[in-house]
């Protein structure tokens, strides 16, 4: 990307704010880059105004949530006819210092690449690493019975580094972007879906913005990004430091020999969840290489874009979420008005909270902790049918009744527009 278009694309990001996004993130809850230190509670309190709650009431009604017996985590398996793959990438931006931590003088950020597989051949790939489990489950306190490696065994359903199923002119890419405080990893289920069907997948660890970060090297880079608390410069701050991330992976993965020809650069989707999904809304408009968003359960501060949105885009929420009672002030209504494209949809699921459209839907429950109304399978089931019948509508130009109107086969999802 030119330096104008990349200073255009950053001066319309520059305002968007995280408020309540944020919340998890409270600036005493920093660690050090390299120190296992106290950090926010990712499982409970991911960003979101349903997930604390639910700690909370486990906290107070139960010291601990389980014996610390044996728990072995498991993702929902995908359903595509492909084996998928994951390679995980440490790419190092030398063009700028890292933000929040600024005696780094490069900015590195690990991505995680599912693909579909020729074979389902190798290791499985890690949910995470050992360090970064420990720190995640060191942040709920009635989860600190459990092995420090609980979360690392989590059942995925990649194998790592397996030989790539190529195809003529590429495959449609999907870069998605986890909520604040929470690892890349939270957004395993949905990728592996979206693999298996064909897709490449670019999940980006937004470093010092999650609970825990591991780099090749052995460091765990924890969170930084809370220190002064929740401040509109905050918000506007992480808001660069997202779209310069997502610019700098883009132009590293279309490069780079092996991705490039895998990847289909004209065929380019966003998903984020929580901030990363609100982030994404306001990317949309004015980036040259987007086509498409989706945002999972994230609201909007500001709550209008810098530009109208002319490109599909697709807004999926807890109950909260639906016009009138829109969460964060009314902010889905105020954004609506501003996507003036053909195509746009707004969707509210019946029994979710914020976690219900990520992989802590299942997690939670399978480590002690409340659930939500939703069963987690069945609320990450309608997430991944959604979600892919939007990728496959605008990436693949193949027409999707699902997103006409409401289904009897996911009656939980309600359609509030157009």
């Amino acid at each position: 990307m030119k330096k104008n278009a990349v200073a255009g694309l950053l001066l319309a990001l520059t305002c968007i704010g995280t408020s309540t996004l944020m919340g998890a993130a409270p600036a005493t809850a920093s660690a050090s880059p390299r120190s296992n230190g106290s950090v926010p509670a990712a499982l409970t309190h991911p960003g979101g105004d349903l997930a604390p709650q639910a700690g909370q009431a486990a906290a107070e009604s139960r010291p601990h949530a389980h014996s610390a017996a044996t728990v072995t985590p498991a993702l929902p398996r995908p359903t595509g006819p492909h084996p998928v793959g994951r390679s995980t990438l440490h790419l190092v931006d030398s063009s700028r210092p890292d933000p929040w931590v600024p005696d780094r003088k490069a900015r590195e950020l690990m991505v995680s690449v599912w693909y579909p597989a020729r074979k389902a051949t190798g290791r499985p790939a890690p949910y995470v690493t050992p360090q970064e489990s420990e720190l995640i489950l060191r942040g709920v306190p009635q989860l600190t019975d459990l092995p420090p490696d609980t979360l690392a065994k989590t059942r995925t359903y990649a194998t790592t580094d397996a030989p790539a199923l190529g195809r003529k002119g590429g495959r449609p890419l999907v870069v998605m972007s986890p909520g604040m405080s929470l690892p890349r990893a939270t957004l395993t289920s949905l990728a592996e879906e979206f693999a298996s069907r064909g897709y490449v997948v670019a999940g980006i660890g937004h470093t010092y913005e999650a609970v825990a970060t591991s780099f090749p090297d052995g460091r765990t880079a924890t969170f930084e990004a809370g220190r002064g608390g929740q401040t509109p410069e905050l918000g506007e701050k992480v808001a660069r430091v997202r779209a310069a991330d997502t610019e700098f992976v883009l132009d590293r993965l279309v490069k780079a020999g092996r991705w490039n020809r895998l990847i289909d650069e004209r065929r380019i989707a966003m998903v984020g969840h929580s901030v990363g999904g609100q982030s994404a809304a306001h990317l949309l408009p004015v980036s040259r290489r987007v086509r498409a968003a989706v945002n999972l359960d994230g609201s909007y501060n500001p709550r209008t874009p810098a530009q109208d949105i002319g490109k599909p885009f697709m807004m999926i929420g807890n109950p909260r979420q639906q016009p009138g009672t829109s969460g964060e002030q009314g902010s889905w209504d105020a954004f609506w008005t501003h996507l003036t494209g053909d195509w746009k949809r707004w969707l509210t699921v019946t029994g979710a909270e914020h976690m219900s459209f990520v992989d802590y839907a299942v997690l939670q429950p399978q480590l002690g902790l409340p659930a939500s109304p939703i069963d987690g399978e069945r609320s990450l089931r309608i997430t991944r049918a959604y979600v892919t019948a939007f990728l496959d509508t605008h990436l693949r130009g193949e027409r999707r009744p699902l997103l006409d109107g409401p289904s009897a086969e996911y009656p939980e999802v309600k359609f509030w527009g157009p």
